[in-house]
């Protein structure tokens, strides 16, 4: 089911999740918040729902201009309310993972777990922070501002370096469905985006320390997207957090390991 809720692009997979545990799924930059089969067959092989929204600028979500990671959370709280679910699973992959991250400090009492894959840790302001990045210049360029980062955009193209041989099998194969997603996002244009780099290079808005709820961190040693280290940074910063690395995968092979973690 695809429907608006305090005026965002949601799509829930069940008509009603009322009193319902749900996974929340906070989808990767860019995508338009469409719910993936994988996450789909996950989350019934467990008996959740999910829930999925696109954030300001994707899809048939309006931009919010000037957004922060917890300015993201905060409108997702109305959504939840409106569903009338029990229960978070909060779920973020790649840029998602913020802003799963952030749902549990806005709404420490409705998400009870986070999970993240492969997602960036908050910007410290040097130069360790794009080591390891194949292509880090679209996070450069938003550390500047968005005057930059809206110029970047306009010459900006996928490296393929930056993914390793088990993400292009994983999108051939189990997660083809988040390719085609990321394609299918294209006809929105680049505003999500560049509205998700400018917030990950600026304060995020709340605190890592304000996560109460635990937190599991799945990441690729293999990622070249976002390295290993930002999955540790986040490891030693959070409260109640535990690192689960994968030798083998990379930035989109990772979330093979989805139904594990749930």
């Amino acid at each position: 089911m695809r429907t608006a809720i305090a005026g965002l692009d949601v799509h829930v997979s069940h008509d009603d999740v009322v009193g319902r545990d749900v996974l929340l799924w906070h989808h990767g930059s860019p995508q338009t918040g469409a719910i993936l089969p994988p996450v789909q067959a996950a989350a019934d092989a467990r008996g959740l729902a999910v829930v999925s929204v696109a954030r300001p600028a994707y899809a048939l979500s309006p931009r919010v201009p000037g957004r922060t990671v917890a300015d993201v959370a905060v409108g997702l709280r109305p959504v939840l309310e409106a569903l009338g679910v029990a229960s978070v699973v909060s779920v973020g992959a790649s840029g998602g993972g913020p802003h799963a991250l952030a749902s549990a400090a806005v709404m420490p009492g409705l998400v009870r777990r986070v999970v993240t894959f492969a997602s960036p840790a908050p910007f410290d302001g040097t130069e360790e922070w794009f080591a390891g990045m194949q292509a880090p210049q679209a996070l450069r360029a938003a550390a500047e501002g968005e005057v930059a980062r809206r110029r970047f955009a306009e010459i900006d193209e996928f490296d393929p370096d930056s993914f390793v041989d088990a993400d292009y099998a994983a999108l051939r194969g189990e997660w083809a469905s988040l390719g085609a997603d990321v394609g299918a996002s294209a006809e929105f244009g680049d505003d999500g985006l560049i509205d998700d780099d400018l917030a990950f290079a600026r304060p995020w808005g709340f605190d890592l320390a304000d996560v109460t709820a635990s937190v599991l961190l799945v990441q690729g040693e293999r990622d070249r997207v976002i390295p290993p280290r930002h999955a540790r940074l986040l490891s030693e910063a959070l409260p109640d957090a535990a690192l689960q690395t994968h030798p083998g995968d990379g930035h989109v092979s990772v979330l093979r390991h989805l139904a594990a973690a749930l």
